[in-house]
């Protein structure tokens, strides 16, 4: 498996590159990249923003720019050399190696992803395994057809759907689909990161 974070949005809610954003010590794409590292045996960030290389990692630039999640997952099918990627955004800084460690043990022969429903009941596509050769070409025929929504790859692949309750019992589960998009999230994880100490 090959590991891969999305950093490419605009940030235009934030006001700032979420992807430099820091809880702590480390940076959003730091906390994803370590997440990602004990299960995928190569981590890169994908997206086309300059600064991207200030991260230490390998990039991998995006072949349809401006086309948001999709067109970054779609780049990052595409780039992936191991049979599959392991994505992950890089606001959804809580994320954990025990999840990917579970998601990896979700997957069935038939299997062609495997995704978290969260527990508010929304499917999870930018936290997910892919099976990088059967998705890359459904994800460019949707980019080609004007379907940006990541979700629709989802449903056009046989996908091993996670119930929440699959996931509830690792460590810090209650966070691993927290997204931090606005000034207002970021100030609350970092509150409950000081809580937590």
């Amino acid at each position: 498996m090959e590991g891969f974070i999305l950093a490419g949005g605009l940030s235009s809610r934030m006001g700032e590159d979420k992807s430099q954003l820091r809880l702590g010590r480390r940076t959003f794409v730091e906390m994803a990249a370590t997440a990602l590292a004990a299960s995928a045996g190569r981590v890169s960030v994908v997206g086309s923003r300059p600064g991207l290389e200030a991260h230490g990692l390998p990039v991998v630039r995006d072949l349809y720019e401006g086309l948001g999640a999709l067109g970054g997952l779609h780049a990052a099918l595409k780039a992936c050399r191991a049979p599959w990627a392991a994505v992950v955004s890089c606001d959804l800084p809580f994320v954990t190696p025990a999840l990917f460690a579970r998601l990896d043990s979700l997957r069935g022969e038939d299997s062609e992803a495997v995704a978290p429903v969260q527990a508010d009941g929304r499917p999870q596509p930018l936290c997910a395994l892919y099976d990088a050769a059967a998705c890359v070409g459904v994800a460019e025929g949707l980019l080609r057809a004007g379907e940006l929504r990541p979700r629709a790859l989802l449903r056009r692949v046989r996908t091993r759907w996670v119930a929440f309750e699959e996931l509830s019992d690792l460590g810090g589960s209650s966070l691993f689909f927290c997204n931090i998009n606005t000034p207002s999230d970021y100030e609350e994880a970092k509150r409950g990161l000081r809580t937590r100490g």
